[in-house]
């Protein structure tokens, strides 16, 4: 079905890997499309719970956008470029189903970016992140400034926009920007056990806590007004019949995801 990216289902979680080894796993035109078309079988598919983005090998997670791609665009071409980047790494982020980035080496410009746009991150020890986008006389396009300045705070995000410098996995734990720091050899486990027990948890409650904390950075939504609103249609749920009920059971909940 794809080209520059390989899918697998297993235990309701979608394995995503970017397969460009070759080339670092660098986002091109095809792994964009082909990342959309994943993230939209992860909204459509109701056999899908969760999902971990990953790169091929053991070198990259993605090293970047393919700049080859960059030659001879003008203004507006570049303007369309960022908006595309944009929209998918939004659905990413929007998507009411957990997906962690699971960066198992560079995560460098638009990787860094599609890291950051993923619930959380889960770094090997071995990940460097980093915007060098200014060593090519351009900024972060695809959200890179914004989600940065949320994760570690603007004097930081600045000085690594502006700077071009890389953070290992330790200072990238330190500073926030990642929840973990494994063994690379461990990295895909950790974030597939995680996943294995939000699977158990309510699907429609965990949709609503991602569409709860997104909108802390939505100038368009008062965060407080929409958790109220989230906060009530739970109790519209079977979900939260089952899981009282449960609870006051003393038993394990059965969740539909109705």
């Amino acid at each position: 079905m794809y080209s520059a990216i390989t899918t697998s289902i297993e235990n309701a979680l979608l394995l995503i890997t970017i397969n460009r080894p070759d080339k670092l796993n660098a986002l091109n035109k095809t792994v964009l499309d082909e990342l959309n078309s994943a993230v939209d079988e992860i909204y459509n598919n109701p056999s899908i719970k969760s999902a971990i983005i990953i790169g091929a090998g053991a070198k990259a997670f993605v090293a970047g956008a393919d700049i080859s791609e960059f030659q001879g665009l003008k203004h507006s071409e570049g303007m369309a470029l960022a908006q595309k980047g944009q929209d998918i790494f939004k659905k990413i982020e929007d998507s009411p189903k957990p997906i962690i980035a699971a960066v198992n080496g560079f995560a460098l410009g638009g990787g860094c970016e599609l890291a950051m746009a993923c619930h959380f991150r889960i770094a090997a020890d071995n990940a460097k992140f980093g915007q060098p986008e200014v060593n090519l006389g351009l900024i972060p396009g695809y959200g890179g400034t914004q989600r940065l300045t949320q994760l570690i705070g603007k004097g930081r995000a600045i000085e690594f926009m502006i700077t071009g410098n890389m953070l290992d996995a330790a200072t990238a734990l330190q500073y926030g920007l990642v929840n973990y720091v494994v063994p690379q050899e461990e990295l895909l486990n950790k974030a597939k056990s995680i996943l294995e027990g939000v699977n158990t948890k309510a699907p429609l409650a965990v949709g609503r806590c991602i569409k709860a904390a997104n909108a802390v950075f939505d100038h368009t939504k008062d965060g407080y007004a929409e958790e109220v609103k989230l906060f009530g249609e739970c109790f519209a749920t079977e979900d939260m019949i089952e899981g009282t009920n449960a609870f006051l059971e003393k038993r394990k909940p059965n969740f539909s995801g109705k």
